[in-house]
């Protein structure tokens, strides 16, 4: 669809290994001139939260580079931003960002140059239904989906020269989470519902989601062997995709999902579990229960091993999770009323970080867009 392409770094999931082990979940705060520590923190406390109610390490900055309803380069920022991505633009990169707006959702963009500074914004797609969640792909263009009962998945390009395009053949339902899969050449989808499946799409041609098999995970209560059965009319008008197959295997509500070799890795908000699919062996396990205390998700960028986003009662925080396993927290948004981070991305040169954040509660939200620069190579 774009003629911009690049090579991504391999989403590396954040919710096993050493972020279980090190007994994260536990950990206590100590409150110091404004934020929390945890135990081994080699940034120590953080700073006093700023005017726009975030609180840094030292040796990171940040500002606001939208708010909803305020003008930037150009553009009206969206209300209720969702999930996000950058892409490479030249001399500069791009970042995406859903809005999770009843009805008039869609999907807008800022366009920086190489010192950071806003150049233009503009819309890549508009007038849809809450578009929460998305991903982006191999070849560079933004999968926004919509998190409805009869939900679509439209694909769209970053840079604005092409219209976003609805990509029936992937399903309709209340699409939370998407992940490629090179070596298969699949997308893995989650669905948001109490009882919610799993599936994936295997397109007629990698590159193009115009076409191809949508099938849905069949299988037992719980862990173990799975198989797939074909979505026999998944955009059909009367029949829901979600209730085409007997014996389809659900899922507790199910959230984002993440690849990497070989492993499909999503969580269930209902049940509090952590799963694994295993693409070479066609099993399903649980990596993680119901004890876990803390919301949390992450991305990558370069030689960052992963961002972890971790809610907990007052706020939430951030953090990096090192290859030895260190955990390293960098930035705390005090209690929010409940709304979420959305939309964390790196920069193409792994130097910045974008996310989306709400404060306040109900219709006196203000959702910022947030820029912060700092040594997340350490």
């Amino acid at each position: 669809m774009s003629r911009h392409t690049s090579v991504r770094p391999e989403a590396i999931p954040v919710l096993t290994g050493p972020l279980w082990s090190s007994g994260f979940a536990e950990a206590s705060f100590r409150r110091g001139s404004g934020g929390p520590m945890l135990p081994g923190s080699r940034y120590g406390d953080l700073e006093t939260p700023d005017g726009d109610t975030i609180a840094l390490a030292r040796g990171y900055t940040g500002r606001v580079v939208g708010r909803s309803g305020q003008r930037v380069g150009g553009l009206t920022w969206h209300a209720e931003p969702g999930a996000g991505a950058c892409f490479p633009d030249g001399d500069g990169w791009i970042y995406v960002s859903n809005s999770d707006v009843p009805l008039l959702g869609g999907v807008s963009a800022i366009r920086f140059g190489p010192d950071g500074a806003v150049r233009s914004a503009y819309r890549i797609l508009s007038g849809t239904d809450r578009n929460r969640t998305g991903e982006a792909t191999p070849w560079d263009t933004w999968l926004s989906c919509e998190e409805t009962g009869r939900g679509r998945i439209f694909e769209c390009d970053p840079y604005g020269e092409h219209a976003a395009m609805p990509r029936l053949a992937m399903g309709l339902f209340r699409h939370v989470g998407a992940a490629f899969d090179p070596s298969r050449t699949a997308v893995y989808l989650t669905e948001g519902e109490p009882d919610g499946c799993f599936y994936r799409f295997r397109p007629e041609e990698w590159g193009d989601l115009t076409t191809g098999v949508l099938e849905v995970m069949v299988g037992g209560p719980g862990p173990g062997p799975i198989t797939w059965r074909r979505v026999p009319n998944p955009a059909g008008l009367f029949e829901p995709t979600r209730e085409q197959v007997e014996g389809a295997k659900r899922f507790a509500g199910s959230g984002d999902c993440h690849y990497s070799g070989g492993l499909c890795h999503f969580a269930t908000a209902g049940d509090g579990r952590v799963w694994a699919y295993d693409a070479e062996n066609e099993q399903i396990t649980v990596l993680a229960g119901p004890e876990r205390r803390s919301a949390v998700g992450g991305v990558t960028a370069g030689h960052v091993r992963a961002l972890v986003i971790a809610e907990y009662g007052d706020g939430t925080e951030m953090a990096i999770l090192g290859e030895d396993g260190t955990y390293t927290p960098f930035l705390w948004i005090p209690g929010h009323g409940g709304s979420e981070v959305a939309g964390p991305a790196f920069s193409p040169d792994g130097a910045r970080l974008y996310f989306s954040a709400s404060h306040g509660g109900g219709a006196s939200a203000a959702s910022l867009t947030y820029e912060v620069t700092g040594p997340f190579h350490r």
